[in-house]
């Protein structure tokens, strides 16, 4: 059975028990702050199972695009090692909202397992909760009993808190699981060791293939557990895993989910690979394929959902993924170009249909891959530079664990192949040294991140909040409930939610508002205002002393409005980007804040000056044109798109959506926006800028900030002229400077170059030999360029020289060190670590390579101690 088709009969089956079929969530997250990417088929679903919000309907099927290599879920480091872990995969699941509870979901799971896939029951395994007393929950004698009447009861194991018990997270909605695995050995051997021995013990043919979660407990903040106020169903199953077993194979990796990938691989690198490995070397290589078929799926999707590979955040884990699988590329397969970009388009054929985003960015996804790719690829290449610096540095055969650290985490280059490549050339890695610096890393990472929730305090019961600011920036309100958060970076700050706020939750690009609360004793500031779960959550450093009275809620009106104009200019930038650059341009991220706006877009080429001019006329003419806003707050999202709305690509939008229109700009859009046009004032684009391949970056000014921005040039101007003397043409008289500029800086090198040859002359007498070496060890009067120039002149005369500069330079101190190459060769010397240990003197520090280095430092006082110590490095 084709994956295509076991994916179908999922969703046709759940259909057809009344389930309403919903599409994919993207990968990114983009509206929950606890969460980078969705790692479980459930987290779209999250507001429904805390009651922050009402779903379409009380049962919902889909199958999930996952991600796991972050935080709680992490198995990167699993994958392609063994055969059952992957970054992205896909989570069939089906859900109740307060609807089916544990008989429904047992027996359909059962039925569909079995009657419909067909999958023996003689293999399959099912657990249950065996209770816990210090959590106070009972053995699962419900499931229990349920699936006494379908399976052999020896079929049916009792399982812990750790493997039967799913939380959502620290706190939040829980409840105990009954999970189906399933024994695809071979008969010979189950004969030897039955399945109940292996399951939940990481077998690689003994695996879960299908949760099904009974949500009934709340976890407090406390740890302590409370019963929901309804019984929710929340099932998972791992669609890879479950392929393996309809077609037959030991390894999802042989599924068809894989082998158009694996054969990709193997013809564009020209390696072989087996199913069963026959040698290290053969395992060497199957894994090297599997980490690069499972990554680019993991990468491609994500990119394609919005989300471009960068130094921080989602976009870190992103690149993360990605050059490891371009590590294994460069170690185990020799390649050393890129080309996981081309496995895109296997990609693209393969699962287009069900998910048509990795069709529709295609283009663009092949493009920052690609990009990626020749970067990091450089990346390891100066990487070997490195770490062979490093080894010459080493008196010792093991190499320092916070120096490879260094590598890893400044460079980028992967621990694994800094220790093969010492294995290599016989060396050991401090690998305790290495694992201390990593820890400590984390421990500082997790302090400034970690953030402690309360429980939240109810004061209004029911779900009853809503957004009043569209219409309103100053309201009446109430507040419903309030915790307490604390964490490093912030300290200690409060959560309100109010039952009418007026207060815009960043979003879509959109900065939080700011304000206050005022009552009749007190005025609370709002620092920022965010959206989780469904909850718009207004951001304290204290909370008001009466909770229960009336409040007038106030936005700052200053930063609202200059916020509305930067996001209504962002739509007309949209707009005059596809009219001047093409329609092909897509928007791929925005930041909409009250001093500026940045707008990411795809285009394959930088914006010229002119395209930039047109653009910003183009703006302005819509600014101009005295444009009205036309609001529409709730239209059908199919009408919406076929009346000409634009929606982006990695945005989940729901059954009604919000459009906003000035003349021919439509888009959908949740945020605050001018009534008119002509409110922006003016629009003024600050810079452009490459994000990555086939991403570019503009950010630009409205309103006020154009006019401060005008003025800030206006007044450089009357500086430039004073210096000037006030000429009548100051672009002339500018041109005219340069040109002397270029005049005298040419003479002043000639001079030099003469100083030089003066020196030459004068150095070559003060050439002593030491130890059989001839050594010149001085101060000069030149530049680094000119101290250069003279060691090399000089070295040029003999192949037994060491030579060591100290110039200084408008305060700054420069050593240079030349070492003959012979020389070098001969007695093991190395100008990098010469200058590295006088620099301490001048408190600098450099670098560069055998036969010559430099160090530049902070400390110009330090040089005669520098230059009087050089001699010992050949005594």
């Amino acid at each position: 059975m084709k994956s295509q088709d076991i994916r179908k009969q999922f969703l046709d089956f759940f259909e057809s028990k009344g389930h309403l079929i919903v599409p994919s969530a993207p990968i990114v997250l983009k509206d929950d702050p606890t969460l980078m990417f969705n790692n479980s088929g459930m987290a779209q679903f999250k507001e429904f199972f805390l009651g922050n919000g009402t779903p379409k309907s009380k049962r919902i099927a889909d199958t999930q695009k996952c991600l796991r290599v972050s935080g709680k879920h992490n198995d990167l480091e699993e994958v392609g090692i063994d055969t059952y872990h992957h970054t992205m995969f896909e989570m069939l699941g089906n859900w109740s909202f307060g609807d089916y509870f544990k008989k429904e979901a047992i027996h359909w799971a059962w039925e569909l397992l079995t009657e419909v896939y067909k999958i023996p029951k003689d293999i399959l395994y099912v657990t249950v909760f065996e209770g816990s007393k210090e959590e106070n929950v009972p053995f699962d004698q419900e499931a229990y009993d349920i699936w006494k009447s379908l399976i052999a009861e020896d079929r049916i194991l009792l399982g812990n808190r750790k493997d039967n018990f799913w939380e959502m997270g620290d706190q939040g909605p829980c409840g105990p699981c009954s999970e189906i695995h399933v024994d695809i050995r071979s008969a010979e051997e189950k004969a030897k060791q039955s399945g109940r021995e292996l399951v939940n013990q990481d077998h690689p043919q003994v695996v879960e293939i299908w949760n099904n979660v009974f949500m009934e407990f709340n976890r407090k903040a406390d740890g302590s557990l409370e019963k929901l106020p309804a019984q929710h169903v929340d099932t998972g199953m791992g669609f890879e895993r479950l392929c393996m077993v309809l077609q037959g194979v030991q390894s999802n990796y042989d599924t068809d989910v894989f082998t158009p990938l694996i054969s990709k691989v193997a013809q564009l690198t020209g390696a072989t690979y087996t199913k069963i490995a026959g040698s290290e070397e053969e395992e060497k290589i199957n894994i090297a394929i599997r980490v690069i078929s499972d990554h680019v799926r993991a990468v491609a999707f994500a990119i394609a959902d919005g989300q471009l590979p960068s130094n921080g955040g989602a976009g870190y884990v992103i690149r993360r993924i990605l050059r490891r699988a371009i590590r294994y590329a460069f170690t185990f397969l020799n390649k050393k170009e890129p080309f996981i970009y081309e496995l895109v388009e296997i990609l693209s054929a393969q699962m287009g249909d069900f998910f048509p985003e990795i069709r529709t960015q295609k283009e663009l996804v092949m493009n920052v891959i690609r990009e990626e790719e020749a970067s990091f690829l450089r990346t390891l290449e100066q990487g070997l530079h490195l770490l062979d610096q490093v080894i010459a540095d080493t008196s010792s055969d093991t190499i320092d664990g916070g120096k490879a650290f260094e590598l890893y985490d400044t460079f980028g280059f992967p621990i694994d192949l800094t220790a093969l490549i010492l294995r290599e050339k016989g060396y050991l890695l401090d690998e305790a040294g290495f694992e201390a610096a990593m820890q400590a890393q984390k421990a500082r990472s997790r302090a400034a991140s970690e953030i402690s929730k309360d429980d939240w305090k109810i004061l209004i019961p029911g779900n009853v909040e809503t957004f009043e600011g569209y219409d309103h920036v100053t309201n009446e309100v109430k507040i419903t409930r309030v915790r307490k958060i604390e964490s490093k970076k912030d300290g200690t700050l409060y959560q309100i939610v109010l039952d009418h706020t007026p207060f815009y939750p960043e979003g879509g690009g959109q900065v939080g508002d700011k304000g206050t609360l005022v009552s009749a004793n007190e005025v609370i500031d709002i620092i920022d205002t965010k959206k989780e779960n469904n909850l718009i959550l207004h951001f304290t450093k204290q909370l008001p002393e009466n909770l229960e009275t009336t409040f007038i809620a106030k936005v700052n009106t200053s930063l609202r409005t200059s916020t509305s104009r930067n996001h209504s200019a962002t739509h007309l930038l949209h707009q005059a980007l596809r009219s001047v650059l093409g329609t092909h341009v897509e928007q791929k991220g925005s930041l909409v804040a009250p001093d500026y706006l940045r707008f990411d877009f795809s285009h394959f080429a930088k914006v010229t000056d002119e395209e930039l001019q047109k653009v910003e006329d183009f703006v302005n003419a819509r600014i101009q044109e005295q444009l009205p806003l036309v609001e529409r707050r709730s239209i059908p999202f199919q009408q919406a798109i076929e009346e000409g709305a634009m929606a982006l690509f990695g945005e989940k939008y729901g059954d009604n959506v919000r459009a906003i229109k000035f003349g021919d700009s439509m888009e959908l859009c949740g945020g605050i926006h001018v009534m008119n046009t002509a409110d922006i004032w003016s629009f003024k684009i600050i810079s452009e800028s490459a994000v990555a391949a086939g991403i570019r970056r503009i950010e630009a000014i409205t309103g006020d900030a154009v006019k401060n921005h005008f003025d800030k040039q206006e007044k450089t101007l009357n500086e430039i002229k004073e210096l000037l003397k006030n000429p009548q043409d100051t672009l002339k008289a500018v041109l005219s400077l340069q040109e002397e500029n270029i005049r005298l800086k040419k003479q002043v090198e000639q001079l030099l170059k003469e100083k030089a040859k003066g020196l030459k002359a004068e150095l070559i007498n003060l050439v002593e030999e030491v130890d059989g070496v001839q050594f010149l060890a001085q101060e000069i009067d030149l530049d680094a360029t000119g101290a250069k120039d003279l060691a090399y002149e000089i070295g040029n005369t003999s192949s037994n020289l060491f030579i060591v500069f100290g110039t200084v330079t408008d305060g700054k101190p420069m050593l240079t060190c030349y070492i003959s190459k012979e020389l070098a060769a001969s007695k093991g010397m190395n100008a990098g670590s010469v200058v590295r240990e006088l620099g301490k003197y001048i408190q600098g520090g450099g670098g560069g390579q055998a036969f010559f280095a430099t160090a530049g430092g902070k400390k110009p006082e330090g040089m005669n101690e520098a230059i009087a110590k050089a001699k010992e490095f050949i005594k």
